[in-house]
């Protein structure tokens, strides 16, 4: 790829400015490229980034997820307290979340798919259904977490510490499932026919049926490893938090769709990156992070979001209208 075309991408432009804000901070600070700073920033958008990168393909499609807090908290909930007496392996914790997770999705996937329902409006009414069958049905509240989820939670990959600060902080070894959670989605994404086939019917949902893709299949796909993935995340979230809060993933789904379109990824489907992705997270993960540092109030944070996603929809909407114009103006000539 040639410096000119470079240039012509989201990300180049998000990416830049994300060095700028990151010079910044250590300008006003001079703790923002400490160690432990940085694990604190790795550790922060762990599972953030982890929510985007299954935002990123119900977008890419067409689609779009506001329900994966919601399964995430209830697959969380119910397997901290269901399973609190179980001490067998952790992998039977993760797979429990991913099983209920991928139950939940599945929902969505067959509203979606079979019934042609706005995905808004189904991951909208999934999220309060869920949200509502947690607080109603399980009387949700603050809990403990089994002993085999602790000793995950507490385990690390390695320790970082400050001198100046006298601060210590820990790599947990959930990174490691960020780092393949992203190889499994550039691998789908760029070596499978699935994964062609949901940039596919993002684009034109006619066209790609035309040219035999199982639309109703993929869409199912989508929802079910996005609940699924929802489900685990949930399971990891809690192990970091070293405690089941069914409250704390509240408005994630926002902050992710924000930081999907920060990344380039349009929200009338059809196309956005991996890279752009992780940009877009990274991006908003330090400022959240980093605001305090620069004597910023961290309310701005949420102003930055909500722009973000006006002005991603504004330009998407005017994307489609152009895109409508021309191929009236195709057909009429």
């Amino acid at each position: 790829m040639n410096v000119k075309n470079l240039f012509k991408r989201t990300e180049t432009y998000i990416l830049i400015a994300l060095l700028l804000f990151c010079f910044l901070v250590q300008a006003c600070s001079g703790q923002f490229f400490t160690g432990n700073n940085l694990v604190d920033d790795a550790r922060a958008l762990t599972i953030l980034a982890m929510f985007a990168l299954g935002e990123m393909i119900v977008m890419v499609s067409g689609g779009i997820d506001v329900s994966f807090p919601a399964i995430a908290a209830l697959s969380m909930y119910l397997v901290s307290t269901k399973m609190y007496d179980f001490h067998g392996n952790i992998i039977i914790f993760f797979l429990a979340g991913a099983l209920l997770g991928f139950i939940m999705g599945a929902l969505n996937g067959f509203l979606i798919g079979r019934f042609h329902f706005i995905p808004l409006i189904v991951t909208l009414g999934t999220s309060s259904l869920y949200t509502g069958i947690m607080q109603g049905v399980f009387a949700s509240h603050e809990s403990v977490l089994p002993q085999t989820m602790l000793d995950f939670g507490n385990a690390k990959l390695f320790s970082v510490y400050n001198p100046k600060s006298k601060l210590n902080s820990n790599m947990p070894v959930s990174f490691l499932f960020l780092l393949a959670l992203i190889v499994l989605v550039w691998f789908l994404l760029r070596h499978t026919k699935l994964g062609r086939g949901i940039y596919a019917i993002g684009g034109d949902m006619n066209s790609a049926r035309r040219a035999g893709f199982n639309v109703f299949h993929i869409q199912m796909f989508i929802y079910c490893f996005c609940g699924a993935l929802a489900g685990f995340v949930g399971v990891t979230r809690a192990c970091m938090m070293l405690d089941c809060d069914p409250t704390n993933m509240v408005g994630m789904d926002m902050t992710c769709i924000a930081a999907c379109v920060l990344g380039g990824i349009s929200l009338s489907g059809g196309s956005g990156t991996i890279t752009g992705t992780l940009i877009g997270v990274t991006f908003l993960s330090i400022m959240s992070n980093s605001l305090i540092l620069i004597g910023v109030s961290t309310y701005w944070e949420k102003v930055f979001t909500g722009l973000i996603i006006i002005i991603g929809t504004g330009i998407s909407a005017y994307q489609v209208t152009r895109k409508n114009s021309k191929t009236v103006s195709n057909a009429l000539n």
